[in-house]
């Protein structure tokens, strides 16, 4: 017997949810049968769309946090619940920390750790008064738990947003399971500007033990699985997807001989 994951009737929200791994995130939502809403503070080139469905879109700026508690809020009025929260919106410049200012790097923690913050107090805050259990999900990185040169600000937001998840995990039971998503390496329309071209690409993928880089969709079905009722029982946990991470660069440095 396989495993449905069946969301129909629910009602999720995906920050960033315009393009890239929170397109791909919206796509899984919809394709589960969730009513899905978007929200970016820039409207989508294109509809984000699946199986039929549109995902429908929000401007919002997760910095503002009046008009992020509207927003929530707003949802629940229209939908008449909310039962899922995919903080996925985020990114960073690359930029060394020598570079800039601290006032600089501080707009990256903002975008990364206080951002989700807000939006999930606000998740919470409808969550809470509903029968239904809900269901929040951080979409961290494995930045966050090694050292992350020119992308330290983010690296270290990722790192708090996957405490958070946890604490919040433990506040928030019974009333809504929070759990983080621990990307490595995805590929994107973005992944040019990363990698460099197709070449630069295949080569970062052979540093995964899997061999290459995952899908936006992939990301979004995980996200389902952690949101749905297969899930009930998981919460404060940290779920790795990154094709089996990066092989240890030493491994490749050592003169050992390996066929003895």
């Amino acid at each position: 017997m396989g495993i449905t994951l069946d969301l129909e009737g629910r009602v999720a929200v995906v920050t960033g949810g315009t393009r890239g791994v929170g397109a791909g995130i919206a796509r899984a939502f919809l394709r589960a049968g969730a009513e899905v809403v978007v929200c970016a503070r820039r409207p989508p080139e294109t509809a984000v769309e699946e199986a039929g469905r549109t995902a429908e879109f929000a401007s919002v700026d997760l910095r503002d946090g009046e008009a992020v508690r509207d927003f929530f809020a707003r949802v629940a009025a229209d939908h008449g619940r909310l039962d899922a929260l995919v903080n996925n919106a985020g990114g960073t410049p690359y930029r060394p920390l020598g570079d800039a200012g601290a006032a600089r790097h501080a707009r990256v923690l903002e975008l990364n750790l206080t951002a989700p913050l807000t939006a999930s107090l606000a998740a919470y805050d409808v969550m809470r008064r509903q029968r239904a259990p809900g269901s929040i999900t951080m979409v961290g990185s494995v930045s966050g738990s090694r050292p992350s040169p020119g992308t330290a600000a983010y690296g270290a937001a990722k790192a708090g947003l996957e405490h958070l998840a946890r604490s919040m995990a433990v506040e928030w039971a019974p009333a809504v399971r929070v759990n983080t998503l621990v990307l490595g390496m995805v590929r994107t329309e973005s992944s040019p500007l990363h990698y460099g071209d197709e070449d630069g690409v295949a080569a970062v993928a052979r540093t995964v033990p899997l061999g290459r880089l995952a899908e936006p969709a992939e990301i979004g079905d995980a996200a389902v699985f952690l949101a749905s009722d297969r899930a009930a029982y998981i919460t404060g946990a940290s779920l790795l997807v990154h094709g089996g991470g990066e092989r240890p660069a030493f491994l490749d440095a050592a003169t050992v001989n390996r066929e003895q």
